[in-house]
């Protein structure tokens, strides 16, 4: 089967009159060993993947060589039109289902078959809040692998204590683990970005609890990095109502008051949360 190359993602690109805009963070792969890269790094061949941004559709031929049933969320109307003639120009027989839409309001009722993974291009300025949206809204999704800008990335997988630690990462483990996977060359996209990608890897774990619990916990995590250099009895302050009451709630859940948001892990950060559920 054929994939996308640098002379066919122009040509389509100007076929539709299109420059890829900032706005929406379209640099496409051009790269068809890239592309198969990222399929084997997914590891997602035979299931239902969710695809966001496809773009010119340089991805979606990788997955759905690979068996995968893809439905893509494309916002830009010309580009959702055209993919699935792509596709079908060369993979007749792929199973790919658009939805013509923005990822940020993307419901259970827009997809024919539940998402099992989420292998994507993020547009590297809504990266984060793209995830916790399908994450919050599928629960049926078990792996996600995501190219994302490098900074991005390492703030998704970092660990607490670390100087990229910061909400996104304590809000995106309460889902699972997250971990790099691998690097990716600039000069695999057109238009070459000024900035590098990496790709980062999801894989569920148990949810430490249940909505009401992660609405505290998303509270505390909130107000810990929203004032990210005082201690955490000054930044949860409002929270609880004083410092004071900061500090003895804190301590009720075994959690030092001059401790800083970067220093806890989720699993303290749960702790705190329970008290506002």
């Amino acid at each position: 089967m054929s994939l996308l190359g640098a002379s066919e993602i122009r040509r389509l690109a100007a076929d539709l009159d299109l420059m890829p805009t900032k706005r929406w963070g379209q640099n496409f792969v051009h790269d068809a060993n890239t592309v198969r890269r990222i399929v084997r790094t997914a590891d997602v061949a035979g299931r239902s993947v969710l695809e966001v941004g496809p773009g010119l559709g340089s991805l979606t031929l990788g997955l759905t060589e690979a068996g995968c049933a893809v439905t893509a969320v494309e916002i830009d109307e010309r580009l959702a039109q055209r993919l699935p003639r792509t596709v079908a120009e060369h993979q007749p027989e792929a199973s790919l289902t658009v939805v013509t839409k923005d990822a940020m309001r993307l419901a259970p009722e827009d997809v024919v078959v539940a998402p099992e993974a989420v292998v994507a291009n993020l547009p590297y300025n809504v990266s984060v809040p793209v995830l916790i949206h399908l994450l919050e809204t599928f629960p049926s999704i078990e792996r996600i692998l995501v190219m994302v800008q490098a900074e991005v990335g390492h703030r998704l997988a970092a660990p607490p204590g670390s100087k990229t630690y910061g909400s996104p990462s304590a809000k995106v483990a309460w889902w699972g683990s997250w971990a790099l996977e691998a690097e990716v060359s600039r000069q695999v996209f057109w238009p070459v970005p000024n900035v590098d990608s990496v790709l980062v890897g999801f894989r569920r774990g148990e949810r430490p609890g249940d909505e009401a619990l992660r609405a505290g916990t998303f509270r505390v995590i909130d107000a810990a990095f929203g004032q990210r250099r005082k201690m955490l009895r000054q930044a949860l302050s409002s929270t609880f109502g004083s410092s004071a009451e900061a500090s003895a709630a804190l301590e009720s859940v075994g959690i030092e008051p001059t401790l800083r948001g970067e220093q806890l892990d989720l699993a303290a950060f749960v702790r705190a949360g329970a008290l506002l559920a």
